[in-house]
């Protein structure tokens, strides 16, 4: 087995050694907990899916009554059966991997998807994905930025804000991570922080929550429609914008019985956190032993997600009960901040929400410009992070990045099938890392495809609304499909890895 097989990037892979790692609570909890604790995960859990039919809709759940519908139990046992996936199936492994091996991701994966294979799947898709957090992270900041103004999504100051953000952003990333990094350690406490004010404010109010009121009202909303939706609606149907009406009645779908609040948090949950937990092979690498795979998960992520989540529903159904919703049945937790401490304090929550998630942004462009140089090396970073930028403006302008449990849904069917196929690669290996394969491992590869499919089946209009929780499906079709493809020897063959196989054992 001639190292000549290898990639230089693979053969040249020098593992972390041990000297250099820490313990779980310097570096795996804080960093996952950062990523929890990110104002676009929290802010929409209550709410689940936004509705559709007009940019001020997306306060208001698609579903009458959210995630809340069924009450604010199921919703956290809902919220904490998703995050004990997200650590034991999406993350354990990918963090097992990293700390045997000492190498991160693109290395690992080429066990699963093979030495050039690797080269692509999951290392380029991860950088490609990286530009969707971006234009996610734009979208949700610059309409915090601009909502002290007025001035939503569809608009001209919000369009400006977006690629600002994105191109600042891509900048720091590329050339300035080094100063985003000495003060990102801190920023978290500050949505923390907001999230305690707020569950303080509203706390009083969750023994007055009534789940079939807020049913009751999400059934029909009014909105007000922006100048650029009354000027589409005009030319739609040929009447002078003059006489367009400048509100629109939506009605939302019927509330979800518990299954359906428990598969819908699960998809944004488990949807959100997919390539998080796939890159825990690079957290792993920093740790020293299983025990700090294990803590590092289960306090930064099942422990942070319950927090910032649970706070969030809290917070929702605390302002409801209390009648600090303003009257309207609004579950998207920022939209209800100048409802619970008045316009000016919201104003002031909603730009230091931002500004904490300035660094998140940065590093989504860093983490891409080092996957492109590494699957790229021939191509400027500049233009390929470039290229990528304009592709998340384009998405956070137009509107589709706002579609958070839409842009989940594809990045858990991406990396859904990641995740199931690299925990039963390490299984039938013995629990360890097997090494690079050669070539392109046909069973990584078809368990990909067809894992893909399925969590991507709401954007397949035969498949649409058939499969219950997307991301899980597509984990679970990719963990079962590779076991059934390595057993019929559709794997090929592992090539030596000098300089790793100390640390495969």
């Amino acid at each position: 087995m001639s190292n000549g097989l290898l990639p230089d990037y693979v053969r040249m892979a020098k593992p972390n050694p041990p000297a250099n790692r820490a313990p779980w609570y310097k570096n795996t909890a804080p960093t996952y907990a950062g990523i929890m604790l990110w104002f676009v995960f929290w802010h929409e859990v209550p709410l689940g899916s936004g509705l559709k039919g007009a940019s001020a809709a997306a306060k208001f759940s698609e579903f009458a009554g959210g995630t809340l519908s069924q009450g604010i139990m199921v919703a956290l046992g809902g919220l904490i059966l998703a995050a004990l996936l997200c650590h034991f199936l999406f993350y354990l492994v990918p963090g097992l991997l990293g700390m045997q091996t000492g190498l991160p991701l693109y290395i690992v994966g080429t066990s699963t998807y093979g030495a050039q294979g690797g080269f692509l799947m999951p290392g380029f898709l991860m950088g490609v994905l990286q530009f969707g957090w971006l234009s996610v992270n734009a979208f949700f900041s610059a309409w915090l930025l601009c909502a002290p103004f007025g001035k939503g999504p569809g608009t001209l100051p919000h369009a400006v804000v977006v690629i600002i953000w994105a191109a600042a952003a891509a900048f720091m990333g590329l050339k300035g991570i080094q100063y985003v990094a000495r003060v990102a350690t801190f920023l978290p406490v500050i949505p923390l922080a907001i999230l305690v004010i707020l569950a303080l404010s509203t706390i009083g109010g969750l023994g007055g929550f009534d789940r079939n009121a807020l049913m009751q009202a999400g059934q029909t909303v009014t909105v007000e429609l922006t100048s650029a939706e009354i000027a589409a609606e005009a030319k739609a149907t040929g009447v002078d914008v003059e006489h367009v009406e400048k509100t629109k009645s939506i009605a939302a779908k019927p509330p979800l019985e518990v299954f359906g609040v428990l598969a819908l948090i699960a998809t944004y949950v488990v949807g959100f956190f997919a390539t998080a937990g796939a890159a825990g092979t690079d957290f792993g690498m920093n740790n020293r032993d299983k025990k700090d795979v294990q803590m590092g998960g289960l306090v930064g992520i099942a422990g942070a997600t319950v927090l910032a989540g649970g706070l969030s529903l809290l917070i929702v159904a605390g302002a409801h009960g209390g009648a600090k919703a303003g009257g309207e049945p609004i579950v998207q937790t920022t939209a209800l901040m100048s409802s619970i401490v008045g316009g000016r304090m919201a104003a002031v929550m909603w730009y230091l929400l931002a500004i904490a998630a300035f660094p998140p942004a940065c590093f989504s462009s860093f983490i891409a410009a080092n996957s492109f140089k590494t699957t790229l090396p021939k191509v400027n970073p500049f233009v390929s992070c470039g290229l990528g930028t304009f592709v998340a403006c384009v998405l956070a302008v137009s509107g589709w990045a706002g579609n958070a449990v839409g842009v989940f849904k594809i990045i858990g069917a991406s990396f859904g099938p990641i995740c199931g196929a690299m925990m039963v690669d390490y299984l039938l290996s013995g629990k360890k890392w097997a090494g690079p394969r050669a070539g392109f491992n046909p069973a990584g590869w078809i368990s990909w495809a067809v894992g893909f499919v399925v969590g991507a089946a709401d954007f397949i209009p035969p498949l649409a609304g058939k499969v219950p929780c997307p991301p899980m499906a597509a984990f679970l079709v990719g963990a079962v499909l590779y076991f059934v493809l390595a057993k019929a020897g559709l794997q090929s063959r592992v090539l030596e890895m000098p300089a790793a196989d100390a640390a495969k054992g």
